[in-house]
């Protein structure tokens, strides 16, 4: 089997796999909550709250694509299984059944709030073992906390 050879020291790898597959985890699961809440808001917001939710999933999705293949550039194998996702990510439990659109957002804030956290974590432990690999979190971060920004200007 052919394996990807890393152009980073396996210390460095190790710090730069671990921040990459936490990201990748991470925003699955956000796609995840997201569109469960887009299937499940109701009220008077219904409609701005639900399309807003799709673009938090189209974000989400983006990136972790993103992610995944910086992963595999570094000869890491990503891991987006639903049982690894479920065990590795950093989001609260999402409300089941239908969800009122003030508990949607209050929901989404959390949840990016979260993300964007351990995100943050994740840009500085990126910073010496692989700037190429920061950037890519630095970029990650920017459109997460854009989300958040507008989710917390919803329920303001």
């Amino acid at each position: 089997m052919y394996v990807v050879k890393s152009p980073l020291s396996d210390a460095n790898l190790k710090t730069v796999s671990e921040a990459l597959q936490g990201a990748l985890v991470d925003l699955i699961d956000l796609a995840l909550v997201a569109k469960q809440i887009h299937w499940n808001v109701v009220g008077p917001r219904f409609r701005s709250v639900h399309l807003q939710l799709d673009e938090v999933v189209t974000v989400a999705r983006q990136h972790s694509d993103t992610v995944a293949e910086r992963c595999a550039a570094l000869g890491v194998s990503p891991d987006g299984r639903a049982a690894t996702v479920a065990v590795g990510s950093g989001i609260g439990v999402t409300p089941e059944g239908w969800v009122d659109d003030t508990t949607a957002v209050g929901t989404l804030v959390d949840a990016l709030g979260a993300v964007i956290a351990r995100m943050r974590e994740r840009v500085a432990a990126t910073e010496e073992p692989d700037p190429v690999t920061q950037d890519i979190l630095i970029g990650v971060t920017a459109d997460l906390e854009k989300q958040h920004w507008m989710f917390q200007a919803e329920n303001g």
